[in-house]
């Protein structure tokens, strides 16, 4: 008689128990796993018939190959070891325990009184309490697989991540439909939501606001319910830089003065104070309340500690002091504060032309471009040559922000449009912006 193993239980719950049926979410899971792991090898896995007969009816004498086992824990989101148990019922068919395959039968015990609870529905509990469908190495793969794309973004850009990133959540998703320890459970908890986090900055990137509103506030949620602040903050940064470049900055500047009120002392309110509400607070005007949010993420940069250099703009670090101030210079922009945007970008010139960032670069050069329009008398042939090698920069991995502000630098040119200089970066912009992705930024705008 077959002995019935969660695995067998678990097939028949799917509807997986011919082995046509099964080798073929098998295969599929084998495919996916490659992807995910980076494992050629796993793409040709297949199970024969023979195979999956010993599986199904519990013949094994030996667990299956390492990669056969992969592929299984994979597809069914179990660890192997419990897969080829013995499971135990009660009266509604829940699993009760499992008896390891491999590690002989269960000690007898002595027969319970009736006022008693019996010592093997105990036992039973306590396994099924603590049992786990992730392991400490499934938590270090899918957390160095987001250190990753955050060490790689600025290079690569989102177009190329983010499938990565969308697997990442994908698995951290169907891990958590399992059983896990608390412990275990609040990992997968706070890995999710970074990869949602990360997520929604690239659909910013992308110019896909309303993604990036719903990943941001999954981020922020997931984040929110196990009480891991710094992730929270984070998620609610990037939640306020999408509404900006969404033009909706009352509610920029809102959600990220909502999230300094939780934290005024965190280090993640560097960059809500200089991202979010100095930039949002310049597009409406709002010189003293710019200039207070300047000065308490400067103050808060100098309590912390933080990198003097350009951090990245994806990292989950606090704000380095050079993103800070080119944050400011952005602000002054909006609020032709000419000379001290001229000032501000000086001091921070040899950090952003040392950092791994062309965005950054390229961002700095619009910002001074648009300043040296706004100055009397304009200097118009620097500004343009400026706003020529910001799309050079830029290159074939257009981003929004890089996008708009391009846009409007090309619009407040509009005056000298005779102007050869005007002319040439005209042309250079209009085919620039003629690629696929800088096509659907401008489609996501209008």
């Amino acid at each position: 008689m077959p002995r019935t193993t969660l695995l067998r239980q678990l097939l028949q719950q799917r509807h997986l128990t011919t082995h046509e049926a099964f080798a073929a979410q098998y295969e599929r899971s084998a495919v996916r796993l490659a992807e995910l792991d980076r494992d050629p090898r796993l793409a040709s896995l297949q199970v024969s018939p023979r195979q999956f007969d010993r599986w199904y009816g519990g013949e094994l004498l030996t667990l299956p190959r390492p990669d056969a086992c992969r592929v299984l824990e994979h597809m069914l989101g179990r660890p192997v070891s419990e897969l080829f148990s013995t499971a135990y019922a009660d009266d509604s068919g829940s699993d009760l325990s499992l008896e390891s395959h491999g590690r002989g039968p269960t000690p007898s015990l002595p027969s319970p009184r009736e006022d008693d609870e019996n010592p093997l529905d105990i036992v039973a509990r306590t396994r099924q309490l603590t049992a786990s469908n992730a392991d400490d190495a499934t938590l270090s793969f899918l957390g160095s697989s987001l250190e990753g794309i955050t060490s790689r973004y600025e290079q690569d850009g989102p177009y190329v991540l983010r499938p990565q990133a969308r697997q990442v959540r994908q698995l951290a998703h169907t891990l958590l439909d399992g059983r896990q320890p608390p412990r275990t459970r609040r990992e997968l908890f706070r890995l999710a939501a970074r990869a949602s986090g990360l997520l929604g900055y690239m659909a910013v990137n992308t110019g896909d606001f309303v993604l990036s509103e719903a990943y941001c506030t999954e981020a922020r949620d997931l984040s929110r319910e196990i009480g891991d602040l710094d992730t929270e903050l984070w998620a609610s940064g990037t939640l306020s830089f999408g509404l900006y470049y969404a033009g909706r900055y009352d509610e920029a500047d809102t959600c990220a003065a909502t999230a300094v009120e939780r934290a005024p002392g965190h280090a993640q309110s560097i960059r809500l104070l200089a991202n979010g509400r100095a930039r949002a607070l310049a597009k409406t005007g709002d010189r003293r309340a710019v200039e207070q949010a300047i000065g308490q993420a400067l103050r808060l940069s100098d309590l912390h500690e933080v990198p003097v250099g350009l951090t990245s703009c994806i990292s989950f670090e606090p704000y380095g002091r050079a993103r800070t101030l080119a944050n400011a210079v952005t602000s002054h922009v909006a609020l032709r504060n000419t000379a001290q945007v001229l000032r501000d970008a000086e001091h921070i010139d040899d950090l952003v032309e040392h950092s791994a960032s062309s965005w950054s670069r390229s961002l700095v050069r619009l910002d001074v471009a648009t300043a040296l329009l706004q100055q009397r008398p304009p200097d118009i042939n620097h500004s343009m040559a400026l706003g020529r090698e910001a799309l050079r920069l830029c290159g074939d991995t257009p981003i929004s922000s890089v996008y708009q502000r391009s846009r409007d630098l090309h619009e407040q040119a509009g005056p000298w449009r005779d102007h050869p200089a005007v002319r040439d970066y005209g042309d250079e912009f209009r085919t620039w912006s003629s690629q696929p992705a800088a096509l659907a930024m401008a489609s996501s705008a209008s």
